[in-house]
């Protein structure tokens, strides 16, 4: 299969060849004619398998072919994403693929000037790619307006209709016209997500190219268990041992980024870190020095789990687990990207065990335990298995107390050796799940 036999055309097929793109991977091949025909669509698809180009590919030739020219402050199509890091990697590949079509784009999103984007918009862009909370100071200010819209889609959906983004969503929601195509691409869909993304799609065709939220098996994953407070060490320990050369590592919070740079620099390693607290200006510089190898060790929270395309990137590190156990699936696909292998190392303490837990359980597998020796933890991590178990260690018998005096007798409570306490279940987090109200107003 060609993309030319995908119906795409010359000048769309003149820039994949300009790209290198030869053969339409999986989610490609099935997405692409979906879209073309005005399907609603949900596709779920590993980390790294094409999905941008499976969902702007047909869009461009939509928008090429078929309605009226975009009017001032409007957009003809949006493709909203959770992070700045995202939209701007997704309104890369939007702009390469239309580089011989007579389409505008435009990206917009927080931690910048809104001025120069309101400047942009004035004259219309036929696709705007958003984070949900600039798009909403846009359309408030009416330096945008979305009844010229045709097509709306989602990109990482799980996580737009996740806790952070519902109510951003909700509100978005209304504001679009009801006659439009809806796109969800991710690649992950947890069940009450897909719930709720049926009530934004019409008919929708539901895509799944691989077993749904299972990691690519292009990526080799391990845990090394170790005590809390020797994480900064054991990670110093592995650089060394392994001589890491590029390596982009996940903490759970800011201030845990900027402690294990401080610590990195200190030892003279070419270290940088970036978080929601940090500059637009200065997270993309530390973004593009880390894709030119100018930077060895780039230590980033979840913000950059997803839209970071590295070339070849040959080691994801988690040097604190996830709280949600998709972003797991997300972090270590910025590795073993495009059919290349990748390897990814959990450095997991006692306190994390039910994190690990419903990592586990969600990508149905077992994760290998490799005790790094001299950093075997004090306090054990307990075993886990892609049951979503917990496995305590048994317990000792107790000895029963002498008896002593007239005082009654007491025996003790015994139990044998071979008793193993009852397993406690993984803890999954809470995810909060916006109701969209599809019906009519009521008149006042």
């Amino acid at each position: 299969m060609t993309f030319a036999t995908l119906g795409l055309i010359e000048p769309l097929l003149r820039a994949l060849e300009t790209l290198g793109y030869q053969t339409p991977t999986p989610v490609q091949a099935q997405a692409i004619p979906a879209v073309l025909a005005g399907r609603d669509l949900m596709a779920a698809a590993q980390t790294g398998t094409g999905k941008t180009a499976g969902f702007a590919l047909p869009l461009l030739q939509l928008l090429t072919l078929e309605g009226p020219k975009v009017a001032a402050n409007s957009a003809r199509a949006l493709i909203l994403c959770p992070t700045r890091e995202l939209a701007e990697q997704v309104h890369a590949s939007v702009a390469e693929y239309a580089q011989h079509l007579p389409l505008t784009t435009y990206a917009v999103y927080g931690g910048v000037s809104i001025n120069p984007q309101m400047m942009k918009l004035r004259k219309g862009v036929d696709i705007l790619v958003a984070t949900p909370g600039r798009l909403i100071d846009l359309f408030r200010q009416n330096a945008l307006k979305l009844n010229q819209l045709q097509t709306l889609v989602l990109d990482e959906a799980d996580r737009m209709l996740d806790l952070g983004f519902s109510e951003e969503l909700a509100n978005i929601y209304r504001m679009l016209p009801k006659k439009r195509q809806t796109l969800l691409f991710s690649a992950t869909f947890s069940d009450d997500i897909r719930l709720l993304a049926g009530q934004m799609l019409n008919d929708p065709l539901s895509i799944e190219v691989s077993p749904r939220n299972v990691a690519a098996n292009t990526v080799k994953q391990w845990v090394v268990p170790v005590d809390k407070k020797r994480k900064p060490e054991l990670f110093v320990h592995l650089m060394r041992k392994g001589r890491w050369k590029q390596v982009l590592v996940f903490a759970k919070t800011r201030n845990g980024v900027d402690a294990l740079v401080d610590k990195l620099q200190g030892l003279g390693v070419n270290a940088d870190g970036i978080h929601g607290d940090k500059p637009q200006a200065t997270r993309q510089r530390a973004l593009d020095r880390f894709k030119t190898s100018d930077v060895q060790i780039l230590v980033a929270t979840d913000v950059a789990a997803r839209g970071l395309d590295i070339e070849d990137l040959p080691l994801v590190v988690n040097f604190d687990l996830p709280i949600v156990a998709e972003d797991y699936i997300h972090r270590i696909g910025r590795t073993g990207r495009a059919g290349n292998t990748g390897e990814a190392i959990s450095l997991v303490c006692a306190d994390e065990v039910n994190m690990l837990s419903a990592i586990e359980m969600l990508t149905r597998q077992t994760l290998t335990r490799k005790m790094e020796p001299e950093f075997e933890p004090e306090h054990r991590v307990p075993d886990t298995d892609a049951s979503g178990q917990v496995v305590k260690k048994p317990k000792k018998p107790k000895k029963p107390k002498a008896s002593g005096g007239g005082g009654k007798r007491n025996l003790g409570k015994w139990v044998d050796s071979g008793d193993v306490a009852p397993a406690e279940p993984s803890i999954k987090p809470v995810r909060k799940v916006p109701v969209f109200n599809t019906g009519p107003r009521k008149k006042k």
